[in-house]
């Protein structure tokens, strides 16, 4: 098996009480159905509103009109997003766990980075341009990034804390090759300005059919870790106690981070606060059970970031704006607050 089996009694929260237990499911279905709308929404609404039964047409009875391309477009767009919004919101679910830290994101280990950094050496060095190059070099900067963060974390010896420096040391250190690349070169300081932002306006089948398999990997291995992932917030001491195997869990947790938010951020370039807000807020409903914090995330997450997009192609028509800038908008006020609510202690 992939994972532990942690003792029932003891690695699982203690039971939630009936009603509640009847709430956590309701509130998934609630989540589904405003994840359906904001999924309508994104395709319904752009530079050209189309209205629901030019929606519906387009997505059942494509003729190729102008409309009918359109939603065509804006499928692919709105896929991108669901599949995106879902991998940084796991993701971040899983980093929080695994760091014991509740304002953990993706960002922390330094995957983004590593992502970011390999684009700019692709577009500078061996002159890529496509958007489908892109992402093979970005998947391959965030998945050897995450692999230093673990060895100089101390490997099967890691702690959440030496992950944690070490992933801020590396963003540092590459985010500082980034900006000296790209001021010294021109070109691929206009070619990488969108792209260093996050979005969706990109998003073509291909790139969604080149990043499945990933975000389907670990997307798996995220949930099988739901459990042994709940001994371990409860410290190492307790987590061995309990018999989980931590250094299995930790060296696993990476590997599901990393093929998440490299595949998302292969995709659609950087986006900040969505892995680190949505299972930092699910958590304040669900309790600290990432057996219910993961399917929330998962949901909630998507939302986040298409409701984003919608916002950034309404406020700058016929123009728009980045959904990677909206959330960071978004997102600053958000955290600021989170941390306020916060005694410094308790994060």
């Amino acid at each position: 098996m992939l994972v532990d089996s942690v003792p029932e009694q003891c690695a699982e929260t203690a039971p939630a009480p009936p009603n509640r237990q009847a709430i956590r499911v309701v509130g998934l279905f609630a989540a589904v159905a405003v994840l359906a709308l904001v999924a309508v929404a994104s395709i319904a609404v752009g530079a050209k509103e189309l209205a629901v039964g030019q929606v519906w047409h387009g997505l059942f009875e494509d003729s190729g009109t102008y409309a009918d391309v359109v939603v065509d477009e804006r499928l692919s767009r709105t896929v991108l997003g669901l599949l995106v919004g879902a991998a940084l919101g796991l993701s971040g679910a899983v980093l929080q766990a695994l760091t014991r830290n509740p304002l953990a994101d993706p960002g922390l280990l330094g995957i983004n980075a590593g992502a970011s950094a390999a684009v700019v050496t692709a577009i500078t060095y061996f002159g890529v341009t496509s958007l489908t190059g892109y992402v093979w070099f970005a998947f391959f900067g965030a998945a050897a990034v995450g692999a230093l963060v673990w060895f100089l974390g101390g490997s099967r010896g890691a702690t959440p804390v030496r992950l944690a420096l070490a992933g801020t040391a590396i963003s540092a250190a590459l985010y500082g090759y980034l900006q000296a690349v790209m001021i010294m070169d021109e070109a691929a300081l206009s070619r990488m300005r969108f792209w260093t932002v996050g979005s969706l306006s990109s998003a073509t089948d291909e790139i969604i059919w080149q990043v499945l398999p990933f975000l389907a990997v670990g997307t798996f291995l995220a949930f099988a870790l739901a459990r042994p992932l709940n001994a371990v917030a409860m410290g190492d001491d307790t987590a061995k106690a309990l018999g989980a195997n931590l250094k299995r869990t930790r060296a696993l947790s990476m590997l599901a981070a990393t093929v998440l938010c490299g595949a998302a951020t292969a995709a659609c370039g950087p986006i900040v606060f969505v892995g680190l807000m949505v299972p930092h807020v699910v958590r304040s409903f669900t309790g600290p059970d990432l057996r219910w914090i993961m399917p929330y995330a998962a949901l909630l997450s998507p939302v986040l970031l298409l409701g984003s997009d919608v916002i950034g192609r309404v406020v700058a028509r016929p123009s728009e704006v980045q959904v990677g800038i909206i959330t960071a908008i978004i997102g600053g006020p958000v955290f600021i607050f989170l941390v306020r609510r916060r005694r410094t202690a308790q994060l």
